[in-house]
């Protein structure tokens, strides 16, 4: 199969099962988004810019998780900023839904690397942005290889081996390994933390460094 063909039916596996998983799961969105509004406030949408297919920016949307920081908690702890909501809607990955709608319109695969920062595309090694050689997922290899317990390195690693050898068969199978993974919630978050530490670039990571931005890390 080459490329350009490949290229179309992952794209209509894209369309064949987010179109009617998005409409089949309205009344879940809708019913997180009024706990969201009713428990955390405006807004209940995430928005954030994250580099797509070769690096070009397009905007993820989620549903908002994190309490909103107020003047008087000071430093802005994430851990004091969660609530059973926040912890509920990312255990089961509702957060996630939306992600659906930026599949239909294109700028996401159902399977492929997630999108991670726009920051972090100066810190990647030659080998390490060729992540970007396809279109992000909603899911991917590493959710169902570990998720947020795998370190930087093994999770690039995976990255580049999808991108070398993904398959219609391989999706699929990956596809049925993330459904498993989320009904275990396996993987969840990395050592109790709600989210991945910051990738620093591969010279300089360091594990303890966890600032980052309002959304846990699954990539």
């Amino acid at each position: 199969m080459t490329s350009s063909s490949r290229g179309r039916t992952k794209r209509a596996l894209d369309l064949i099962i987010s179109v009617p998983l998005f409409v089949l799961t309205l009344p879940i969105q809708l019913a997180a988004a009024i706990a969201i509004r009713v428990r955390l406030g405006a807004p209940v949408l995430f928005r954030q810019t994250r580099p797509g297919l070769h690096g070009e920016a397009f905007e993820i949307v989620k549903f908002r998780t994190m309490a909103p920081l107020r003047p008087a908690q000071g430093v802005d702890n994430r851990a004091t900023r969660m609530t059973p909501l926040s912890r509920w809607l990312r255990a089961t990955s509702i957060d996630e839904l939306p992600t659906l709608w930026n599949v239909i319109r294109g700028d996401m695969s159902i399977v492929g690397p997630r999108p991670l920062l726009m920051e972090y595309l100066g810190r990647y090694s030659p080998t390490q942005a060729r992540r970007h050689e396809v279109c992000p997922g909603v899911t991917g290899l590493t959710q169902v290889s570990g998720r947020n317990s795998l370190s930087w390195e093994e999770k690039f690693r995976l990255r580049i081996q999808y991108v070398d050898h993904h398959t219609l068969w391989g999706d699929l199978k990956i596809i049925g390994g993330t459904v498993v993974s989320v009904a275990t919630r396996d993987g969840i978050s990395a050592a109790g933390d709600a989210k991945m530490p910051v990738f620093l670039g591969t010279d300089n990571h360091k594990g303890d460094n966890h600032k980052g931005d309002n959304h846990k890390e699954t990539a």
